[in-house]
């Protein structure tokens, strides 16, 4: 299901592009559902699915009161995750980009670990501390006026810090891309912000599909602490399809994900804009909406790219995500009428599934063999729907 070129975002727009011949596209002789009865042969059915837009990656305005950062404070809990994040004292260590490290607690025993740091801080009031730690290291540590998370924004106009371009961060810090297949080139380290979860992995996820971003210097390894919520979304199968979502479904794909530690929530400490959280009724209610963070592992795979699923149509990849779990009760047969001109009998059969197969009850796994089983499809000359009546939508 394609709608013209002209009125796709910019992402989808190039994908379009890219692959001539294979998308619904005004003007040519394409499968557009004005020429296609409610049901023909394939079983097309008569919906009118809606191109989901990307999402909006910007942070939206707060109030002042429910902004706050977690730190780490504890010395003891520093010298634990340095460990962690170092790894085998065998293997060279990588570089460490750690994001918003705040009092720079983790950051002395992540330096007193042997370990090269670039600490990427959004607060002005923390950099001349986070600077003096480095004093006669030898330049093992590099502070930088930046907020990792808003890194490429993608609202346009001047960058102004502590938004940043990821193409001059890497090139300040002397990092070249090297191949997807190639070894992991750097690893980041901290927290998703705790009011932004979501938006941070469906930016994230945008990045390393399309290689761009970080992703366009390698498969970076990011090391986030996670509230519980989001960690069982993102870890979710069918075997839990209450939670099971697009999310599950993408990252599982994309990365091999490893719980690194658990820790309290208590255990950070909680700033807002005006310092440390000192009313112990305001912390005592935040301790109970989160009980526990997560340090997860998010290693991109190097076979996740294959000739019919690329960085040039992987947004087609998500749009099937979206419109499956759109209607996450139904069956897999009623997506694909919708979305396709060929015949979901036959694609269903190729994959192994029957016809009253659930969206739920599909692994991440089936997801990618499903869209890579109609991108190689040479039963039509076009794979996915253009719908004219979503022109004047």
């Amino acid at each position: 299901m394609w709608i013209p070129v002209v009125g796709l975002p910019r992402r989808l727009r190039l994908s379009a592009l890219a692959g001539a011949g294979r998308f619904c596209i005004l003007g040519s002789e394409a499968a557009t559902r004005k020429h296609l009865p409610a049901r023909n042969h394939c079983g097309l059915s008569d919906s009118s699915p809606q191109l989901w837009p990307e999402p909006d990656f910007r942070n939206p305005p707060r109030k002042a009161s429910l902004d706050f950062k977690r730190y780490v404070t504890d010395r003891r809990l520093a010298e634990t995750l340095a460990q962690i994040y170092l790894g085998k004292p065998s293997r060279p260590p990588h570089l460490l980009l750690e994001c918003n490290p705040g009092p720079g607690i983790l950051t002395q025993a992540l330096l007193e670990a042997g370990a090269k740091v670039v600490a990427l801080e959004s607060d002005k009031t923390f950099i001349p501390h986070l600077e003096s730690l480095g004093k006669n290291l030898d330049g093992k540590l590099r502070v930088i006026h930046c907020d990792f998370f808003k890194l490429d924004p993608r609202s346009g106009g001047v960058i102004k810090p502590p938004a940043m371009s990821s193409r001059g961060l890497f090139k300040n810090l002397g990092i070249e891309a090297v191949p997807w297949t190639a070894d992991i080139p750097l690893k980041v380290i901290g927290m998703f912000p705790s009011r932004g979860e979501k938006r941070a992995l469906w930016k994230l996820a945008y990045d390393l599909y399309s290689c761009t971003s970080i992703y366009k210097f390698g498969r970076i390894e990011v090391n986030m602490f996670i509230g519980e919520k989001e960690f069982q979304k993102l870890m979710a199968d069918p075997g839990n399809p209450d939670l099971y979502h697009v999310l599950s479904v993408i990252w599982q794909l994309a990365c091999e994900i490893k719980v690194l530690h658990m820790e309290p929530w208590s255990s950070f400490d909680i700033y807002t804009r005006k310092g440390p959280l000192e009313n112990p009724k305001r912390r005592e209610l935040l301790d109970q909406l989160q009980q526990k963070l997560y340090l997860i592992q998010m290693t991109p795979r190097q076979n996740l790219f294959t000739k019919n699923l690329t960085p040039m149509n992987y947004n087609i990849f998500f749009h099937l995500l979206k419109h499956c779990f759109g209607r996450r009760s139904a069956t897999v047969i009623d997506h694909l009428r919708s979305l396709t001109p060929l015949d979901a009998r036959d694609i269903l059969m190729q994959i192994g599934k029957q016809e009253d197969e659930k969206v739920v009850n599909m692994h991440p796994q089936d997801f990618k063999t499903l869209f890579e089983t109609i991108e190689r499809s040479k039963d039509c000359a076009y794979k996915w729907l253009y719908d004219e009546t979503l022109e004047d939508r």
